[in-house]
């Protein structure tokens, strides 16, 4: 018997890490994020919280939290093409923390 080629780690990581998030709102917007505002926009801002909804966006400043409400629309319908069909994301709202996340 032939032993079995090794799985590379990413590809077993993903495996596990594909069903270990909450099935939330919050969880699936924070795993889209990324995708949907580019790694230089969530490096200075992260998805934190969500109510009703609406999820919350701590910004690292305000000038951030600013620039990305300006940009809100576009933002909103990138996550919105980026969640699962039952993520229902009515709105997004930008906060100034200092830190994000």
């Amino acid at each position: 018997m032939g032993r079995r080629t090794p799985r590379p780690i990413g590809a077993a990581l993903q495996t596990v890490l594909s069903g270990s998030e909450p099935a939330t709102l919050l969880a699936a917007v924070q795993s889209a994020w990324p995708r949907a505002v580019g790694e230089a926009v969530a490096r200075e801002a992260t998805p934190v919280s969500e109510r009703d909804g609406v999820v919350t966006i701590s910004c690292h400043s305000a000038t951030w939290a600013q620039e990305l409400d300006l940009l809100g629309a576009q933002i909103l319908d990138q996550l919105r093409q980026n969640l699962p069909d039952w993520a229902v994301l009515e709105a997004i709202r930008f906060t100034a923390s200092g830190e994000p996340g």
